[in-house]
């Protein structure tokens, strides 16, 4: 009998915790395991918004308890910001104005010239912040 868990269903029980607002289950294993960052851009790709809302959460709680991981999930939201739809972008654009960092502001620049106007209203709003 096999016990593994593929990464298909962890993503999908990650993102399920997320939007029943088991934010610090989440929070503990991405403590634990950093390739849980690489995965944040096809999260935050899922048409629940308390899924998305519960991926900020996470973000913020990171930033402010285990800020030194942070910097892995930026490939990930870089490619959900070049490909996927307005709101996971939108999202993307959020979720790197939370991390913060040179690089992930400069990722959050690159979106100015978004084709969705909300898009480029939250890059705005993200940058008014480290002006």
């Amino acid at each position: 009998m096999k016990d593994e868990v593929s990464d298909e269903e962890l993503k999908k029980v990650i993102a399920d915790f997320l939007e029943m607002g088991y934010v610090e289950n989440i929070f503990e294993m991405f403590k634990r395991e950093p390739l849980y960052y690489d995965w944040v851009g096809e999260i935050l790709d899922d048409e629940r918004f308390a899924v998305r809302l519960g991926v900020s959460v996470l973000f913020e709680e990171l930033k402010f308890h285990h800020p030194q991981d942070l910097s892995l999930a930026i490939p990930s939201l870089l490619k959900a910001l070049a490909s996927g739809p307005p709101h996971v972008r939108g999202e993307a654009v959020s979720v790197l104005g939370i991390i913060g960092t040179a690089e992930a502001l400069a990722g959050v620049r690159r979106a100015l010239d978004d084709a969705s106007p909300q898009v480029v209203e939250i890059v705005k709003d993200v940058l008014e912040e480290f002006a």
